[in-house]
């Protein structure tokens, strides 16, 4: 069974929104499916109760109130964490994980917020053991030019690897609303070229090689040394 998570301690990336569109992707695949809602928001469970009856089963576990109990033939199980996650909480949760996704939109204050929890999560032992495969996607873009290569920049200095881009489109407000994935939306043209940028994710989990997670754990934190100075250094071009 691969476990996949999405989490980021900056709420409104977009766990969510992948976390459904993942698992409904899986489940179009024909695979054993199931999505665990560790959010009190319950955003996810909230869209599977829509979710229309006819379309490819996923076993929701509002995992935020109760404790995950899986179907022995799962073979995938997507979770979304909670947001303004930190310390311990991080490292009961990562223990659960092979796959960790953080999403991080490009903008100045989600770079500031996501490098201060790339900070904590070196310091768990499952990350630092290179036990858990970690990426980011670039969530909500809407070009592919100054925030962009400042998001590039930024992710390279701390040593994770930029899997995908996905961009700002209504065709995930479109089908959330309805219970599916962009994956699902029959005759869209804009849910099938939304769906293009999700390839390299897909390859990622299912095990193609792309460059270390984090090229050395062990590291001191001189990169995070000026956080709170992005805005004069990497996004200075936003």
């Amino acid at each position: 069974m691969k476990t996949i998570m999405f989490m980021n301690a900056k709420g409104g990336s977009g766990k969510s929104t992948l976390a459904t569109n993942l698992a409904a992707y899986y489940a179009l695949c024909n695979c054993k499916v199931a999505l665990a809602d560790f959010d009190m928001q319950g955003s996810c469970m909230d869209w599977l109760s829509v979710r229309p009856q006819e379309s490819p089963k996923i076993i929701g576990i509002p995992a935020a109130t109760r404790s995950i109990k899986l179907p022995r033939d799962t073979e995938y199980l997507i979770m979304d964490a909670p947001g303004a996650v930190h310390g311990r909480a991080i490292d009961r949760l990562v223990r659960r994980v092979e796959h960790l996704i953080i999403p991080v939109t490009p903008s100045p204050v989600d770079f500031r917020a996501t490098a201060r929890f790339i900070q904590e999560l070196l310091l768990v032992r499952q990350v630092s053991r290179s036990k858990t495969r970690v990426a980011c996607v670039a969530n909500r873009v809407r070009d592919v030019s100054h925030s962009y290569e400042a998001l590039e920049r930024f992710l390279d200095r701390l040593g994770i690897p930029l899997i995908a881009t996905l961009h700002d489109s209504d065709s995930y407000i479109k089908a959330s609303g309805l219970g599916l994935s962009i994956f699902e939306l029959k005759g869209d043209r804009q849910a099938g070229r939304d769906q293009q940028p999700w390839h390299p994710l897909l390859r990622w989990i299912d095990g193609e090689r792309l460059p270390p997670v984090i090229k050395n754990a062990n590291r001191d934190m001189d990169g995070f040394r000026n956080i709170d100075r992005l805005d004069e250094l990497e996004l200075s071009t936003i």
